[in-house]
């Protein structure tokens, strides 16, 4: 539907009846003022006692038809609300509500009310979506007498599609840094991979502990690896998944030419290429701003 005749039939509606000839299904009433009073915290004298007037901001209150409705709506609001629906502005909101105290309510009294729709906006977008603001205007009665008017304002409108909000990446898991390792992740940071080695027998070991399983003497230095090595064994990783990783990916047990094994990814060639023996080099990988990690890349004539 055109937007430009859509307006134009919305318009139709504006000074046509929306309710006529409404009752209040109770008369004013002192329970229903005492409950009221209760929820707002209202104190104020003038609502109690046997001269108590009803709060002026019940105005409505009197004039609502519960859960059964009132059977005076007219068609033309019912026909205004399906036009809007039917050109895919099926979303409501309440807006806002504007009041007008003519005569004061108590109990006993007997309330009517007419309502009208008083206007139909243009097209309006707004945070939560494009749509039509459609004001009522309620007068309420007792007897013949003017008591108040209740403005009532709603947005007919179609939502905004929903943009799920925008994730940063996952990251991985930041590895364990402590007294015993802290010296490894040091080279690592400068791109070389250090291997503790015993001062006391001079045995190399990996990964990095506190003192030599070999001898026991707790006092070791370090020397840098080559950074060559092979594929001693090696798992594919197809599940769990962990965010951050892309499986199926090669985790290796990678023998460095120093004697050593350590524990790695394996890259270079597709996961299911990766063999037993496969030849592999050092690289070092940033996984973010702040992880960078030793890896092993298959040395260039394995990529069959």
């Amino acid at each position: 539907m055109v937007v430009e005749d859509l307006s134009v039939r919305l318009k139709v509606y504006e000074g046509r009846p929306a309710v006529r000839g409404g009752l209040g299904k109770d008369p004013v009433n002192s329970p229903m003022i005492r409950h009221w009073c209760e929820a707002m915290g209202d104190t104020n004298p003038a609502y109690t006692g046997p001269d108590a007037i009803a709060p002026p901001t019940m105005l409505q209150v009197w004039t609502m038809g519960g859960l059964s409705g009132h059977e005076t709506r007219s068609s033309a609001y019912e026909e205004l609300l399906a036009l809007l629906d039917g050109a895919g502005y099926t979303s409501v909101v309440a807006t806002d509500c504007e009041q007008e105290y003519l005569r004061a309510l108590r109990p006993g009294d007997e309330i009517s009310f007419d309502s009208v729709i008083e206007s139909v906006s243009d097209r309006k977008t707004t945070k939560l979506g494009t749509g039509y603001f459609v004001t009522t205007r309620m007068d309420v009665r007792v007897g013949d007498e003017l008591a108040g008017t209740h403005r009532f304002r709603i947005l007919k409108y179609a939502p905004r599609a929903a943009v799920p909000p925008q994730q940063p990446p996952p990251r991985r898991p930041r590895p364990v840094v402590n007294r015993d390792n802290a010296g490894f992740w040091e080279g690592v940071a400068g791109h070389r991979l250090l291997i503790q080695r015993c001062t006391g027998c001079g045995t190399l070991r990996f990964p990095w502990l506190p003192g030599c399983n070999a001898c026991g003497s707790p006092e070791w230095d370090t020397v840098e690896a080559s950074g060559e090595g092979t594929v001693h064994s090696y798992v594919v990783m197809h599940h769990p998944p962990f965010p951050a990783f892309d499986p199926p990916y090669a985790v290796g047990l990678i023998e460095l030419t120093e004697g050593v094994r350590m524990i790695s990814n394996v890259i270079g060639v597709p996961y299911d290429k990766v063999r037993i023996g496969m030849p592999v080099r050092l690289a070092f990988v940033r996984y973010d701003e702040e992880l960078e990690l030793p890896v092993f890349r298959a040395e260039e004539g394995v990529r069959a």
